[in-house]
C-alpha cells in the first residue's frame, strides 16, 4: 500500500486507470485520482449544503395554507436530501483519510483490493463488491427474520 509523498505525479485520465496493470493497484498516481475525484465530490457537496442553507433561511410567506404545506414539504425533503449529503461527506472525509494512511482502495474486511471499477463508481467504498454483497445478503435476513 503506498502513501502519496511525490508531489510531481503526471495525473491519470479514466482510460488509463482502468487500463493499468494489476501490479500498479493504488499507484501514487492512482492514488492522486482517486483524492482529486473526492476532493471534487466533497466540493460538490458543500456547495449543495450552502445552497439548502440559503435556501432553507429564506422567509416564504405562503398565505394559501395549502402553499404554506407544500413549502414545509419542500425544505422536509431538502432537509433528508441533506443528511444523505451529510453522511456522504463524513465516508468522504473517511476516504482522504485513507489516502493519507495507505490503506484507500483495499477491503477493510478481507484486505483484498477493492477494484478500480468499484471504486470509481464508489470513491469513498470501503468493501470490495464480494464483501459489500455478503453483507448486504446477511442484512437481507436479518430483516426478515
Amino acid at each position: 500500500m503506498n502513501a502519496i509523498q511525490n508531489d510531481s505525479v503526471r495525473p491519470l485520465t479514466r482510460e488509463e486507470l482502468l487500463a493499468a496493470p494489476e501490479d500498479e493497484y493504488m499507484s501514487d498516481a492512482q492514488l492522486e485520482y482517486f483524492r482529486a475525484l473526492l476532493e471534487a465530490e466533497r466540493e460538490t457537496l458543500l456547495d449543495s449544503a450552502r445552497e439548502t442553507t440559503q435556501h432553507l433561511q429564506e422567509n416564504e410567506v405562503a398565505a394559501d395554507w395549502t402553499d404554506r404545506a407544500t413549502v414545509e414539504e419542500e425544505h422536509a425533503l431538502e432537509l433528508r436530501v441533506r443528511d444523505r449529503e451529510r453522511k456522504l461527506m463524513k465516508k468522504i472525509e473517511q476516504a482522504l483519510r485513507r489516502i493519507d494512511d495507505g490503506s484507500y482502495g483495499w477491503c477493510e474486511e478481507t484486505g483484498e483490493p477493492i477494484g478500480i471499477p468499484r471504486l470509481l463508481a464508489r470513491p469513498a467504498a470501503t468493501l470490495s463488491l464480494e464483501a459489500q454483497e455478503r453483507h448486504e445478503a446477511i442484512e437481507r435476513v436479518s430483516k426478515k427474520g
